[in-house]
């Protein structure tokens, strides 16, 4: 994201912090901004009727005289009823895991049944929440959003972003705080990076990527692997140099 500037040099900005952004070439100014992508996850997990459990990590200490070991950790496991309950703002010292799953349906030992998204890196927005961009992106004031499924609910941004005025967004429908335990549900994560621009981005910027994963919790009796066949060297194909050319 750059812009047109008078400067051609860092040696005629009087006030550098005004200037809002990086001067990248002779007149050339990229601007601080941000980059979100929200990825709409309609999970089914062994079936539509689903639930968002947020499993919250905590510290126990120990009475005195009880043990050698002062803490331990526990998990707290809190099944969200509405949506609001399921609205999540990442914190590095507030660890949790999020997970899906199927109440009806459990393993031999008697675990419900699911999956639980894995964040990566990614980004709050700063912006004020009247600001009239994040009006429209308001999906991004959380990372973690879960609604019931609704077929016209499919862009957190709403059908029309640049044109929209905030007013169809996730955010919005959210604000309607429907029931979500047992449900056919969706979830919506919302990865992002907040850009300071620097002169290796111009003319061309380099890939930058994040990432998450979706990783089964109680899905399967036991780790899936044991089950594939190995592996054996007369399995694998054999290359051999082609003849020469007469």
């Amino acid at each position: 994201m750059v812009k047109g500037t008078s400067y051609d040099n860092m040696n005629q900005v009087n006030q550098p912090e005004n200037l809002y952004g990086t001067l990248l070439s002779e007149n050339v100014v990229g601007v601080i901004h941000d980059h979100y992508i929200t990825f709409y996850l309609d999970m089914d997990v062994d079936g539509p009727d689903n639930s968002f459990v947020k499993v919250n990590l905590k510290r126990e200490t120990t009475s005195p005289e009880e043990s050698p070991r002062i803490s331990y950790l526990k998990a707290v496991r809190n099944v969200a009823k509405t949506e609001k309950d399921a609205q999540v703002k990442l914190k590095l010292y507030d660890p949790s895991e999020y997970h899906i799953v199927n109440p009806s349906k459990k393993t031999h030992v008697g675990n419900p049944t699911g999956y639980k998204l894995v964040p990566g890196g990614t980004a709050a927005s700063l912006l004020d929440l009247d600001d009239p961009p994040q009006k429209r992106g308001a999906f991004t004031n959380n990372q973690i959003w879960v609604t019931p499924y609704n077929k016209s609910e499919e862009w957190a941004g709403g059908l029309f972003t640049y044109q929209s005025h905030g007013d169809d967004t996730l955010a919005v429908w959210s604000e309607r705080d429907r029931a979500i335990e047992n449900k056919d549900i969706v979830m919506w994560y919302t990865l992002g990076f907040h850009h300071v621009p620097c002169q290796e981005d111009y003319p061309i910027m380099p890939t930058v990527s994040s990432s998450f994963d979706l990783k089964p919790v109680n899905f399967y009796d036991s780790n899936p692997i044991l089950n594939i066949p190995p592996h054996f060297e007369k399995d694998l194909p054999v290359c051999n140099a082609a003849a020469s050319a007469a």
